[in-house]
């Protein structure tokens, strides 16, 4: 990688040493802002780490995991575990206690550090895993019982362990309620070849060593907010600013005070900005509503300037803090009339596309003037072909991940012996390099807030029913209500035939709704059914009896 130091420790220390006494991340508390410069996110992770080659004797590739929302401690764990050899494995928050137990049973960490809000929880994990030895809480304690991160001793002098770039870094979770989650091994050359290709991509956005606050809103267990939104903002030496709450007023209040210039986020995220807009709008007087309509509508559609832009919609860049220039939204497909919303009140929108598997950022539309409907061009490491019977899009690249964990089968038939790796994406390719994602192989359901979820889970919690003889989880759009256009989970069950000998058929009905809201209890609430439908029968098959989803899907469109 050109420019960049091809040891990881050496390079986390060079940009210690270039970023030193900048603000690295930063949080509001309620006794005000805590703040990490660089030099003191450097000395807070190698006390961690020395606390776990010292005291902890932990060896080589020995795996920990963290169960904790976003915050300045997190990062310092995920530099400790680089330090001390580790491999890191960042937990989903919104993930139910029998879903951490399967993805913990399968990769064994010895060590769980957890957030004072999710620390009951990891103590039960402990209880019920027999590799765990140890919870370090991650906030500050008066409880001297209670092991944490800022009453461990005060030792920096470990020697710290250099691994070769192919060892494994993070082992990323995208499935926990199946038999074998689906854990992604990312490398340290994968970390590498993200931050060096999205470097080159912000400095097309900003200037080179321009300083930028950024906000956090994602959580840091997932892939993209870790590689852009933590790796490689402070690759460029950016302050990170985090928020307890991603509602409008706490989040609109960290923008203002910290004069925030960028953020990754997803689709989600603009229409909750855009409706809180709207209602303040709504508040104004009736000269203030329609000079705003006129503008947007007659005015600002025209102009090239944002300049211009932002002076003509002065009151909602004064909300952002007036030094706002754009997002970076992935994570889900971007509503473009949304997109459009936001450019002409002089806000940039750049898309970025990308899977796990990819560590995970494939393409980002750095430039200007792209065609809002597509997802960019591709990161400067990646090639990309497009195969010619599927249309799918398949990748090739330093950033292209190990394997899946303890899953080497699954890893061949995702990754092809020559390293092409099959995103499960219908994309096309513009003669401009512009890459176009038009549709999914795959069954993966991505919600809009880029939460995805896999049929299969859904399906497994819904046949242990005694009640429902076959189901299949889908996709389908939702037609009225706030969310309107956008993907829901949808489950089609099938009873037992049994049922409808001792009820009649609206019973039935009610009984196996009831029936599959209480198996949903033992899913993730983002992973549960919105939409239920009964079918008496069989579903749609193959003459292998696989249940054919495109079938079931047309099924229940002409219902």
């Amino acid at each position: 990688m050109s420019g960049e130091s091809n040891n990881i420790l050496s390079f986390l220390q060079n940009k210690t040493n270039t970023f030193k006494d900048d603000i690295a991340l930063g949080m509001r508390s309620e006794y005000g802002w805590s703040e990490f410069t660089y030099q003191g996110l450097s000395m807070l992770s190698r006390r961690i780490a020395s606390y776990l080659i010292n005291e902890k004797n932990v060896k080589k590739e020995e795996k920990i995991a963290i169960l904790s929302e976003s915050k300045v401690e997190f990062g310092a764990v995920y530099f400790a575990s680089i330090i001390a050899g580790t491999t890191l494995i960042p937990l989903d928050i919104k993930l139910t206690e029998h879903e951490l137990n399967s993805i913990l049973s399968n990769c064994a960490p010895s060590i769980i550090f957890a957030s004072a809000k999710y620390y009951e929880t990891a103590k039960k994990l402990k209880n019920e895993i027999n590799s765990i030895n140890e919870i370090i809480l991650i906030d500050e304690t008066s409880n001297n019982e209670i092991k944490s991160i800022y009453n461990i001793e005060k030792n920096y002098d470990a020697k710290f362990r250099q691994r070769s770039l192919n060892s494994t870094a993070l082992i990323i979770y995208t499935s926990g309620t199946t038999g074998n989650p689906k854990g992604v091994q990312i490398t340290f050359r994968n970390i590498l070849a993200q931050v060096s290709d999205l470097k080159k991509g912000m400095e097309q956005v900003f200037k080179k060593d321009e300083k930028v606050n950024v906000l956090s809103i994602l959580p840091m267990n997932h892939l993209f907010e870790l590689t852009f939104g933590f790796a490689a903002f402070l690759n460029l030496g950016y302050s990170i600013y985090y928020t307890k709450s991603l509602k409008p007023k706490d989040t609109l209040s960290v923008m203002r005070d910290k004069k925030i210039r960028f953020m990754c986020t997803v689709p989600s995220f603009f229409k909750m900005l855009k409706m809180q807009f709207e209602s303040d709008l709504a508040k104004e007087s009736k000269f203030k509503r329609f000079m705003f309509n006129f503008n947007f509508h007659y005015v600002a559609k025209f102009l090239p300037f944002e300049c211009v832009k932002k002076y003509l919609f002065k009151d909602i860049h004064s909300k952002l803090g007036n030094n706002f220039y754009g997002f970076v939204s992935g994570g889900a497909p971007m509503d473009l009339d949304m997109g459009k919303y936001f450019k002409r009140i002089g806000i940039n929108v750049f898309q970025g596309y990308g899977l796990s598997e990819a560590s995970p950022v494939v393409t980002f539309s750095m430039k200007k003037n792209l065609d809002m409907r597509s997802v960019g061009l591709l990161l400067n490491s990646f090639q990309a072909k497009i195969d010619k019977d599927t249309n799918e899009l398949l990748v090739k690249g330093p950033a292209v991940m190990k394997g899946y964990y303890k899953q080497d089968e699954l890893t061949k038939e995702t990754i092809t012996t020559d390293g092409w790796l099959h995103t499960g994406d219908v994309a096309r390719i513009d003669k401009k390099g512009q890459v176009f994602i038009t549709g999914r192989i795959k069954n993966m359901i991505v919600l809009p807030g880029g939460k995805k979820v896999f049929p299969e889970e859904v399906e497994a919690a819904m046949n242990e029913s005694e009640f429902i003889k076959e189901s299949c989880a889908l996709s389908t759009t939702k037609n009225t209500g706030e969310k309107k256009g956008t993907e829901e989970v949808t489950i089609v069950v099938s009873p037992k035939d049994e049922m409808y000998e001792n009820y009649d058929d609206k019973t039935v009905e009610a009984m196996v709704i009831n029936e599959v809201k209480k198996k949903s209890l033992k899913l993730s609430q983002f992973k549960r059914p919105t939409n239920i439908i009964v079918i008496k029968g069989e579903l749609p098959k193959t003459a292998t009896r696989k249940i054919v989803k495109k079938e079931v899907k047309k099924l229940i469109e002409t219902r």
